[in-house]
């Protein structure tokens, strides 16, 4: 289903529910998604946008837990180089979740391969926003506990 960037878009079985660009594709729809994991990307672009559902990283100050996801995310893509250039907070003014405790937004890049190509060859720089969003537990009444994985939301943009 593509989005028609004005409509909220369920999340995590209603859970959660997102405005997403018009040009956004459920991922879904073309492959198997962790339950853990909404994805969507642009139909002509590289540009994606996953959401995570995450458990909570106590010994992680939360001043440093989006430095913290961004390396975890570089880890898993094996990328080559990853440089973070801004990480702000952001307030409760900003978010339009009631559960949230902490936020923050964090700019950066990293150099990666993708599909099937050589590392060694082609080595793609992507800008990678990560916007982490601690959790209340119990926020949300349950809803979102998912495997285990508990009060930690993470939303990723490519480009």
């Amino acid at each position: 289903m593509q989005s028609n960037g004005t409509e909220p878009h369920p999340l995590f079985g209603g859970a959660l529910s997102a405005v997403l660009p018009h040009s956004a594709r459920d991922i879904s729809e073309l492959r198997e998604i962790p339950d853990n994991q909404e994805v969507f990307a642009h139909r002509h672009s590289d540009q994606s946008i996953i959401v995570e559902l995450l458990e909570h990283q106590g010994h992680v100050p939360d001043s440093q837990a989006a430095r913290f996801h961004f390396q975890d995310v570089a880890g898993s893509n094996e990328a080559g180089g990853a440089e973070v250039r801004s990480v702000e907070p952001l307030s409760g003014a900003q978010l339009s979740l009631p559960a949230c405790s902490s936020a923050w937004l964090l700019s950066g890049t990293q150099l990666v391969s993708k599909f099937n190509e050589e590392s060694s060859c082609v080595i793609n720089s992507g800008h990678l926003h990560v916007e982490l969003n601690t959790l209340n537990p119990g926020g949300f009444g349950g809803n979102l506990v998912t495997n285990g994985l508990t009060d930690g939301l993470r939303t990723r943009w490519m480009s």
